[in-house]
């Protein structure tokens, strides 16, 4: 639930503060404790918002970083040594595995969560979608019919996914298991296969395919606490904290047909004539005429694949990072260190997009408080030069599909990324006038994470993809990509028809720290199967081009 931890290397500030709101909810949900509740949610809070990595701190240190005292230092250092600390593993042990699970659906919060269990006895998932779809919540005080409707979709969400992990989940385990094999097994095959080798955002389950004997895998195994849950004479299967993959074994004789069919879709696979035995994964990859395209695209039918273009988006041609936050709304770094910090990784600009002031929980901006932001961005400017701070800002949409501040205002920034942020539960038509009606607007440079999805937690509202994309063309708005590996919004199967329309992407990171800049990998990733070069994304521009873009998109204000 907090995430896979068996090969990782350091925990990140956001990983720690996980540990401190999971004890947080579950205190609210025993009910007994309020005022170590919140205790444990300002701890979270501060935690998220350090500007040091706490884990690499020496032990004596932790507890005079502003805000961590003796007590959390102590938590933070049991963390850190096994993964959990005896509070939170006592209240663990006292809660049903179900209500667990309950946590992680968006729209249950503890208080209903303590409901559902104190008063109705519901314990799991998949009791409480049964209680709704009967309409048994409605009648509990504190729920309602809306509140019933609004669970049964979340909870029906969670069930649907619930065997899958984010690509960036697996990714730890993915890069150190290979590392191991390679360092123990230096003569044997060891590959990455199925749809993490395809670069998919989300991973139902993971499939190697090895020459490695069976018995030194399960060893290498064991050692990690992966328990073995299934074996068949060419396939183990193991878990690791309750998620499931696959060792498939294979010999150097047929290891390039067990890859191939491993690896590619189904539909992929089934349209390649039978793979010869005995020939090595290279030969195999010409024989059949697909030596040109790369597992990421190994998805539909190879007749109707081609090779990728040229200069494919990557990380390495990523020059400026667009869609940050500072410490001016909800980020952990300030303005200075966020673009300090993207010089010295060797971007070219910076475009921070601070919230608008109608995202109060994000300390969004006033007016006044933009002025005084855009004289520091001068200031940072002149002492960076020729690095750029643009000034921007990430302006809600509001119910109407007006933008949080008037024309006046939007005039001040170098460019606009119009995002939703607020009422997500809305029918298609009203999610569409909302869009629409942001991306007529002149200011509007940019639509942010256009469906409002995270990945395996909240389903975005309804967007019929097409006509958003057709007024994008119509009035020159790029849309982003945005790299959170949570998010990955706009779902990269649209990207084909933006390029064909002649819509700009923009892979944004949408970072609230300087290790969120990192977050551009997942969205090349994903752009990589869709074909996206370094001309058909915004971010890979070089600031030269950038700025002849943000002279063109003034044009259109009038």
């Amino acid at each position: 639930m907090l995430g896979l931890f068996l090969f990782s290397q350091h925990m990140t500030n956001d990983t720690l503060a996980e540990y401190f709101t999971l004890y947080a909810k579950l205190l609210d949900i025993h009910g007994d404790a309020p005022l170590k509740a919140k205790a444990a949610t300002n701890a979270a809070f501060t935690i998220e918002r350090a500007t040091v990595t706490l884990a690499t701190l020496p032990p004596n240190e932790l507890a005079n970083v502003p805000g961590i005292g003796i007590s959390t230092a102590k938590k933070i250092q049991e963390i850190l040594a096994q993964q959990s600390f005896a509070e939170l593993t006592t209240l663990i042990a006292a809660t049903p595995k179900g209500i667990l699970e309950l946590l992680q659906i968006k729209g249950i919060g503890p208080k209903k969560i303590q409901t559902l269990w104190k008063e109705l006895n519901l314990t799991t998932p998949e009791q409480v979608l049964v209680a709704a779809e009967a309409n048994i919540l409605q009648a509990t005080k504190g729920f309602g019919q809306k509140t019933q409707q609004t669970i049964l979709q979340a909870t029906q969400f969670y069930l649907g996914n619930k065997n899958f992990l984010l690509y960036a989940q697996w990714e730890p385990f993915v890069s150190n298991l290979t590392r191991i094999t390679a360092e123990q097994f230096p003569d044997e095959a060891f590959l990455v296969a199925g749809s993490f080798a395809r670069q998919l955002p989300v991973i139902e389950q993971l499939d190697f395919v090895t020459t490695i004997a069976a018995h030194a895998i399960s060893n290498v195994l064991q050692q990690y606490n992966c328990e073995q849950k299934e074996t068949t004479e060419n396939r183990q299967t193991w878990e690791t904290e309750g998620h499931a993959f696959n060792i498939h074994f294979c010999t150097q004789q047929n290891l390039a047909q067990v890859y191939i069919q491993q690896t590619g879709s189904e539909t992929f696979v089934q349209s390649l004539p039978a793979i010869p035995t005995g020939t090595t994964l290279p030969q195999a990859l010409e024989q059949l005429q697909i030596q040109h395209l790369p597992p990421f695209v190994w998805e539909q039918p190879v007749t109707t694949l081609s090779a990728p273009p040229a200069n494919l988006v990557e990380p390495s041609n990523i020059k400026g990072i667009i869609h940050s936050h500072s410490t001016w709304s909800d980020g952990t770094h300030t303005l200075e260190e966020m673009a300090k910090e993207a010089q010295k990784q060797g971007f070219e600009y910076l475009v921070i997009s601070d919230h608008s002031k109608s995202a109060f929980y994000a300390n969004g901006l006033s007016v006044e408080r933009i002025l005084q932001q855009h004289k520091q961005i001068e200031a940072l400017n002149a002492a960076l030069y020729p690095f750029t701070i643009y000034k921007s800002i990430e302006a809600d949409i509001l119910n109407d599909g007006s933008l949080d501040y008037d024309d006046e205002v939007l005039a001040l920034f170098d460019l606009v990324i119009a995002s939703i942020h607020s009422q997500l539960q809305m029918p298609a038509e009203k999610a569409m006038q909302r869009l629409l009606a942001a991306v007529e607007n002149p200011y509007t440079t940019i639509l942010g994470h256009c469906t409002g999805r995270l990945l395996l937690s909240r389903e975005g509202y309804p967007v019929d993809h097409t006509a958003l994309i057709d007024a994008c063309a119509a009035n020159n708005v790029v849309i982003e990509l945005n790299a959170h590996p949570k998010r990955l919004d706009i779902d990269w199967q649209y990207l084909p028809y933006m390029k064909q329309r002649g819509v700009l992407t923009s892979i944004n990171p949408d970072a609230h720290a300087t290790d969120g800049f990192a977050d551009i990998k997942y969205g090349c990733l994903v752009a990589q199967k869709a074909g996206i070069t370094t001309y058909d994304n915004l971010s890979s521009f070089s600031k030269a081009a950038f700025e002849e873009f943000l002279q063109e998109q003034h044009s259109k204000r009038g």
